[in-house]
């Protein structure tokens, strides 16, 4: 991925991995090209700037497949509510300072670009305001922008996230229903797009243990969106803008199909 710059300091990849799920059952354990898609991420993630990369499990089979493959795993909790306490867990188990920077690269995510991981551990170094990092990437089409089950974040000037939503957002008044960033609409900012947010996300390790700890916010509840908790709680969040869309992820067994199929 072009325009993603090298961390400036060392930095850990966790990786969630959760056994069950409505969707894909045994997700994490799906074959990929002879190899578990947990393993597949985990062995992207290492092609980072990462010192480590360690998968967060919550049962012995994930377990066994990360031994057999060589990559390291630690044992957590079957029963935690969401990604970020299962990584908080992990923290505490590896033992990591409170200043050490943890990316949270998703399980199903086994075509990420190192390039990005490495962009987005680089956030907080540079921007010490900033509890928490991830990305986005500009919208081309209209039916993304209108799709609720793509999140949408506007950013401030500093490159800080605004606000997250499943909304079209920004709302351009006076084009509702159109492609507004598109050459051809008057009054609208040259250059500017509608941003496309990546689920992936770097902290620091005191404040990923403390987060699970905040009350859910309002609008998280509203939104369905867990990274709208730290804007409530007066944290901010610095955004990585990538310059094209990352490789897909794998959410149902067409997902699967399509990533077999370009890995060959």
């Amino acid at each position: 991925m072009s325009g993603a710059a090298a961390p400036t300091a060392d930095f850990t990849v966790l990786i969630p991995a959760r056994l069950a799920s409505t969707r894909l059952p045994d997700k994490p354990l799906a074959d990929i090209g002879g190899l578990p898609m947990v393993v597949r991420v985990a062995r992207q993630a290492a092609r980072s700037g990462a010192a480590r990369v360690v998968v967060a499990a919550d049962h012995p089979r994930i377990l066994e497949a990360c031994a057999t493959h060589g990559v390291k795993a630690v044992a957590t909790r079957a029963d935690h509510p969401s990604g970020s306490d299962r990584l908080a867990e992990a923290c505490a188990l590896l033992g990591l300072a409170g200043d050490d920077i943890v990316v949270n690269v998703q399980g199903d995510e086994p075509l990420i670009d190192p390039a990005l991981i490495d962009a987005v551990a680089a956030l907080l170094p540079a921007r010490p305001e900033a509890s928490m990092g991830t990305a986005a990437h500009a919208i081309h089409s209209l039916a993304d922008y209108a799709n609720p089950n793509v999140v949408k974040v506007v950013l401030d000037g500093r490159g800080l996230a605004h606000y997250f939503s499943r909304a079209s957002i920004p709302h351009a008044r006076d084009h509702a229903g159109a492609a507004w960033w598109e050459p051809g609409h008057p009054g609208m900012p040259a250059g500017y797009a509608p941003l496309r947010h990546v689920g992936i996300y770097s902290y620091r390790a005191a404040f990923l243990q403390a987060f699970p700890a905040l009350p859910p916010a309002p609008t998280e509840a509203v939104e369905a969106l867990e990274q709208l908790r730290a804007l409530w709680h007066g944290h901010r969040i610095a955004v990585h803008v990538a310059d094209a869309a990352p490789g897909p992820g794998v959410d149902t067994p067409e997902d699967l199909a399509r990533v077999r199929a370009l890995l060959g």
